[in-house]
């Protein structure tokens, strides 16, 4: 089995106080991986890490073999990571194609092919008919789809989604799980989700984070099964 990404002892402390501690963490090549748990157990710090936003205080991080822990964000875009966050990035004043023209360029060149390749984005995530509306007129929903649009077409080996469905509407959430099984047939994904459902339907594997350590990882049914999650994070325990 290859690993897309991995990582060993990941550390991080703010201030002396621990938000992840020594996080062991394997996502095999072509996997839908779920990271879930509740709010303040460091899943935000886990992939501010994992992304380059902020370096590990410990630990090392391996992506596609190669040891990543000190890269910039922007290398690490480079080597094929794409991700959105929960707060959405995209250019308010700039219509929905020319913000995902911006990030196909670090891909693809040429008037035509960007043109193409933002079209077949947009059409993926279901704003194939907004090519010309400004992106800050969107709704919080479609905000999130036009990041990942702008992930998309950079042809990523690893897509990380932070919150994808905050905002979207029920029918929106059933396109969206369509969407990411898709999507898995050319990208391995890290879907971070409080969206039990969305977590259910699409996951091959869930890892549970509380406390900045991993309580839990295995199936979506071994997940939901498990006393230790249902106490931690389900609320059933």
């Amino acid at each position: 089995m290859t690993m897309m990404l991995s990582t060993r002892g990941m550390t991080r402390y703010f201030a002396g106080l621990r938000a992840v501690h020594d996080v062991d963490f394997d996502l095999p090549e072509g996997q839908i991986r779920a990271l879930i748990g509740p709010n303040g157990a460091g899943k935000t710090t886990f992939v501010s890490m994992l992304c380059g936003r902020i370096p590990p205080s410990e630990g090392t991080i391996s992506f596609g073999g190669q040891d990543i822990s000190r890269l910039p964000a922007h290398r690490r875009i480079n080597l094929g990571m794409a991700y959105t966050f929960q707060i959405t990035s995209v250019f308010a004043k700039l219509s929905v194609a020319e913000n995902v023209a911006l990030a196909a360029r670090r891909k693809v060149h040429g008037a035509d092919a960007v043109a193409r390749a933002v079209q077949g984005a947009l059409d993926k995530v279901g704003l194939g008919d907004r090519p010309e509306q400004n992106a800050g007129d969107l709704s919080y929903g479609h905000q999130r789809l036009l990041e990942i649009a702008m992930g998309l077409v950079q042809e990523p080996r690893l897509l990380i989604l932070d919150e994808p469905t905050q905002g979207l509407a029920d029918s929106e959430i059933d396109a969206f799980k369509t969407l990411i099984r898709d999507l898995s047939k050319s990208a391995t994904i890290l879907l971070i989700e409080h969206n039990m459902s969305v977590v259910m339907e699409t996951a091959d594997f869930v890892t549970v984070l509380n406390f900045g350590e991993i309580l839990a990882e295995g199936t979506p049914q071994e997940i939901h099964a498990d006393a230790a999650v249902q106490a931690a994070y389900l609320g059933t325990g």
